[in-house]
């Protein structure tokens, strides 16, 4: 199976190109990079750096992209013009740009996920397992830490927790999320969900769930040690999608949880 690698020179992009010549199932067809990055044209693992979407999905089955939401979306754009499969890792959209994605997936088969690590989608399960047990007598709050250069926050998959929560304590997430605390804030509303970002050296990710109640405290938490369990997840996803019929898919159709 014949995989073109988007962001091919970024941290994630090095580590997914690592996983792929690991896997005796996969090859590497195609790295891509900006048309201004200074990486253009240098070789990886025997491969050229391009700029050319077009002939970068032309000559895979499937295209794997963690990079920003405007390049992600262009590259969607060639894949569903040659009829490909792509893997969308990518954090940070817009609901009209996650609209457009999901229209590209009437035509191509799509796997969006905020996080394709499969120990943080086991904790998905946990977290909304603890919410529909724990309910309304405890409160939570999101904690996420991520390295200095993440650009966005919170991160998608901080997000994804708290929709998943959200959802299992029958919450209107958009009403009640709270991002981070300052000054005189009177009391904490019952229902409030807070999320709280910490940004520094090269921490991979962490993300906890808290459900803090009278008495006790519950913590749901994963620690990422290797951005090659997020890769690992993204390569099982491709390998999903091999003769899949369009659609918008997620990380629990990959692992058989829908």
């Amino acid at each position: 199976m014949k995989i073109a690698i988007a962001g091919a020179a970024g941290r994630m992009g090095r580590t997914l190109i690592e996983a792929v010549l690991a896997d005796r199932e996969l090859s590497l067809a195609a790295a891509l990079e900006a048309a201004d990055s200074p990486a253009l044209h240098t070789d990886i693992a025997g491969v050229t750096i391009g700029a050319d979407i077009a002939a970068a999905v032309v000559a895979a089955d499937v295209l794997i992209d963690f990079t920003r939401p405007q390049g992600t979306l262009a590259h969607l754009v060639a894949c569903a013009a040659a009829g490909k499969p792509i893997v969308i890792g990518t954090t940070g959209f817009s609901e009209s740009e996650r609209a457009n994605i999901a229209h590209a997936a009437e035509r191509i088969p799509v796997v969006l996920s905020p996080n394709f690590a499969i120990g943080v989608n086991a904790v998905f399960k946990l977290a909304e397992t603890a919410a529909k047990i724990l309910g309304d007598d405890y409160d939570v709050e999101i904690v996420e830490a991520h390295h200095r250069h993440k650009v966005d926050a919170p991160s998608g998959t901080a997000l994804e927790l708290g929709a998943i929560v959200s959802r299992a304590l029958g919450r209107d997430l958009a009403a009640v999320a709270v991002h981070g605390r300052e000054g005189d804030t009177g009391e904490r509303p019952a229902k409030a969900i807070g999320f709280h970002a910490i940004r520094g050296g090269d921490i991979v990710g962490e993300h906890t769930v808290i459900f803090a109640g009278i008495g006790e405290r519950v913590e749901v938490t994963i620690r990422s040690q290797s951005r090659l369990t997020y890769a690992l997840g993204a390569l099982r996803a491709a390998k999903f999608l091999r003769a899949r019929r369009p659609g918008l898919y997620t990380m629990e159709h990959v692992l058989g949880l829908k």
